[in-house]
């Protein structure tokens, strides 16, 4: 690699830093190329990227961002995981790492906040952005519901009240 393609690759690597809301680290060793297609392509679904680097390059490449606390986790054969969403990939890194005894999980960091092996699998657990939205909207949506609901109950007792007033009467 030449001097020029390492600061482009340096650049490329810093912009996707300055940006991420969450990196994870791991150690990709043993790995096959189908595995780690498959790694990438769930990654991409998710709305996160996988980054494979020269460690050095991204030691450089991580000073003066949020997430410099990988730094120190770089370290051998090491995949680096992207996403703006702060759970997407942690999610599936660790579902990865369920799946494939060789990818391990070492730490990550969300913001400034440095990650353990424990807080990737703690962010991993919450649900995604797209699943709160839902839920939300959900719980919005269902007083507006039962708002509708009591203000039309009481007509609709009211009127059968009224019809079996009106059936007792006929019925006299």
């Amino acid at each position: 690699m030449d001097k020029a393609a390492k600061k482009e690759a340096v650049a490329s690597l810093n912009g996707l830093f300055k940006t991420t809301g969450v990196a994870v680290v791991a150690h990709y060793s043993g790995l096959t190329v189908a595995q780690m297609q498959k790694l990438r392509s769930q990654m991409k679904q998710a709305g996160a990227s996988v980054k494979v680097s020269k460690n050095r390059l991204a030691k450089i490449a991580l000073e003066g961002t949020d997430v410099a606390a990988i730094g120190s986790l770089l370290k051998g054969p090491t995949v680096i995981a992207t996403s703006d969403d702060p759970v997407a990939a942690p999610k599936i890194a660790v579902e990865f790492a369920k799946a494939n005894d060789k990818f391990v999980i070492l730490g990550g960091s969300m913001g400034t906040t440095a990650l353990n092996v424990d807080g990737v699998k703690a962010l991993a657990s919450l649900p995604s952005l797209d699943e709160l939205r839902g839920k939300l909207v959900g719980l919005v949506q269902a007083p507006a519901t039962k708002i509708a609901q009591l203000s039309t109950a009481p007509a609709s007792k009211l009127a059968r009240v009224v019809q079996a007033y009106a059936t007792k009467n006929e019925a006299a």
